[in-house]
């Protein structure tokens, strides 16, 4: 019996060095591929030996354009996620708690939009946003179809976290006085903390990273840093190695981002299983 544990074990751990290892491997890839030169990108001679050089980070960083985009870039990614989960948080806790006709309806539907790929949007999506509304080539015209593509999925995923709490939390709460309002504000939210989280994470990493509506809904003023990466590529040339380097960089947010949202998510249930 303790072979058999032993050789799971083993196997385990190697499934788990496999997996890491694919996932590393792209960001090492990058990583190396920054720190070349042209002549060493195209080298195909050796990979992994070469005289590194932070020539191609220098030149992404003394781009006068670089903050600019960075800062369109925060603004949506911060703004969509808060206004998402505002919403998102909202409506699951409608269509958990509340009994009207339609609820399953509604419930089922808001998980088939998050199926629709933005790319079959982005016709209609500008025709709309430009001649309609005429908010195309501005900051909160795509805040808007942030929200709309990840709100879909933030109901669903919250949903799961909201069946999980007591009912009789709310009903003891309502019966020391508090409102609806602080029911939901006061006992609901601090419960699903994981729940928000995660659903931030995905909601952040998307609208930090979406490229097809940011590159059809901005212009130079108000482009994202995903759309400033494909300048790198003209008909002429490709410089891979201000490709990677300016993605190595726009990863860093993200990563810091996750790491804050993830505390909540083990804060939260590391609580739930004190209170447990």
């Amino acid at each position: 019996m303790k072979e058999y544990s032993r050789t799971n074990t083993a196997i385990f751990y190697v499934i788990l060095i496999c997996l890491s290892l694919m996932s590393l491997g792209p960001i090492v890839l990058m990583l190396l591929t920054s720190l070349k030169l042209k002549v060493d990108i195209f080298n195909e001679v050796s990979t992994f030996i070469f005289l590194p050089t932070l020539k191609n980070y220098n030149a992404v960083l003394h781009d006068p354009s670089l903050m600019r985009y960075l800062g369109n870039s925060l603004v949506v990614g911060l703004v969509s996620t808060v206004l998402t989960l505002v919403m998102g948080c909202m409506a699951a806790y409608a269509i958990v708690r509340f009994r009207f006709m339609g609820r399953d309806t509604v419930s089922l539907t808001t998980l088939l939009m998050r199926m629709i790929p933005p790319a079959v949007l982005t016709v209609p999506v500008f025709a709309i946003w430009t001649f309609q509304y005429q908010v195309g080539n501005t900051l909160h015209g795509l805040i808007l179809v942030y929200i709309a593509i990840n709100l879909p999925f933030v109901i669903w995923i919250l949903q799961s976290f909201i069946e999980q709490v007591p009912i009789q939390l709310e009903e003891a709460a309502r019966v020391d006085g508090a409102n609806p309002f602080q029911v939901f504000f006061l006992v609901v939210l601090p419960v699903i903390k994981p729940g928000l989280a995660a659903a931030a994470i995905f909601t952040f990493r998307i609208a930090w990273n979406e490229f097809i509506l940011a590159l059809v809904l901005t212009n130079r003023a108000t482009r994202t840093t995903p759309v400033h990466i494909s300048l790198f590529m003209t008909e002429h040339n490709i410089d891979w190695g201000q490709i990677m380097a300016m993605g190595m960089l726009i990863a860093i947010p993200p990563i810091i981002f996750t790491f804050v949202a993830s505390k909540q998510i083990i804060t939260g249930m590391t609580a739930g299983a004190v209170k447990g």
